[in-house]
């Protein structure tokens, strides 16, 4: 029997792929943590937009069959976009392994998405954050500078803004203060070691992307979010919910001062946020681009946690069962962006609003009720 997404994928590439260019092949780019949500997304773009991909993961937040294969995010992704992703078991703290990686392969660029992800787990977790975030990011531009390649996009979050002292946020509120979780602290430190790295080298070239909570999934169905544990982010828990996996939403926080009491953020389309990293990537590898520069990639809307729910509601026809509970330890009440220096500077505007995000998120769940597991187990 062939498995479900199989056939959503062999539908998929006969009647919404683009037919390829003769347009010549583009750059080699190294692509660390590519087997997790956001680099498993970006890499379908940036193979169908021609850029060579090496990927290193060390599987710690993705699945795979077993330690030497590839992870199934990766495979699906060469099925969607026919195009082969070279795989490397290997963590950012293997300075050995990386060495020898950047003496295989000659890449343009690096795009930097390996980091452990979650605020509450860093609350609990502090030291492992900080090892893994801070020195693993060490490690990796250490490799980099001994192999000359100095052009990065890192991937931030907006969770270096701290609490805002005035909203939308922009690039220039300033960041490092009242941050509430070690999580941000990592990405606030590894920013500052990446300005200094700059300032220090006029050669190197870096942009930071500070995102404001990716959700969605690929329209297709075949790529989406999976977390290995329990989620840590909303999107992927409503879903669970509505699917039947899990019982209830545990909403943290009711007395928020917000319009229904909930929290408000800003999300954002897991394919807009891919292609911000395209843009990025043109612009880090203009000549005319300089030193090292943030952009926040968002839509400049807020929505409420309940405001999510109900547009989940409303897309899947499913009623989810939630729970209002105390509020989380290092939550904020709202945060949501100002995108326009991106749209100025990157041509880069997020076109994906929250119905769209419900529903892809929504068919992916349908799809692969036990995320990427759901065909391997079988017998």
């Amino acid at each position: 029997m062939i498995p479900y997404w199989l056939l959503s994928c062999l539908l998929y590439l006969s009647i919404s792929s683009p037919k390829l260019s003769e347009a010549k092949q583009k750059a080699t780019v190294l692509i660390t943590g590519g087997g997790g949500y956001i680099g498993s997304h970006t890499i379908a773009e940036m193979l169908d937009d021609k850029y060579s991909v090496v990927v290193i993961d060390n599987l710690s937040n993705c699945y795979a069959f077993n330690d030497t294969e590839k992870p199934e995010s990766l495979k699906r992704v060469e099925m969607l976009t026919k195009k082969k992703v070279i795989f490397h078991n290997t963590d950012i703290r293997d300075s050995s392994g990386l060495n020898k990686l950047f003496k295989s392969y000659k890449f343009a660029a690096v795009i930097h998405f390996a980091a452990l992800k979650s605020v509450s787990e860093s609350v609990r977790k502090p030291v492992e954050y900080y090892e893994n975030n801070v020195a693993g990011t060490n490690s990796l531009i250490q490799a980099m500078k001994n192999n000359n390649v100095k052009k990065l996009i890192y991937s931030s979050s907006a969770t270096v803004y701290g609490s805002p002292q005035y909203l939308p946020l922009t690039e220039k509120h300033p960041t490092g203060q009242n941050i509430t979780n070690p999580y941000g602290k990592s990405k606030y430190f590894t920013e500052e070691i990446l300005k200094d790295l700059s300032y220090s080298d006029n050669e190197w070239k870096i942009i930071l992307l500070r995102y404001f909570n990716p959700v969605g999934a690929h329209p297709s169905g075949l790529i989406g979010e999976d977390p290995t544990d329990i989620p840590n982010n909303l999107m992927p828990y409503l879903s669970q919910v509505a699917i039947g996996r899990r019982n209830h939403l545990d909403v943290f926080g009711s007395d928020y001062p917000t319009p229904d009491g909930t929290g408000i953020r800003d999300f954002i389309h897991i394919t807009d946020l891919a292609i911000g990293h395209l843009r990025a990537l043109e612009k880090l590898t203009n000549p005319a681009f300089k030193g090292c520069r943030a952009y926040n990639l968002g839509t400049g809307k807020g929505y409420s946690v309940l405001e999510l729910v109900k547009a989940f509601e409303r897309v899947s026809g499913r009623r989810i069962n939630y729970k209002l509970t105390e509020r989380r330890k290092g939550d904020l009440a709202i945060v949501y962006a100002d995108p326009k220096l991106a749209e100025k500077e990157l041509n880069w505007i997020a076109k994906r609003y929250i119905d769209q995000m419900c529903e892809d998120t929504w068919r992916w769940q349908r799809q692969n009720p036990n995320g990427y597991q759901s065909d391997q187990d079988e017998p």
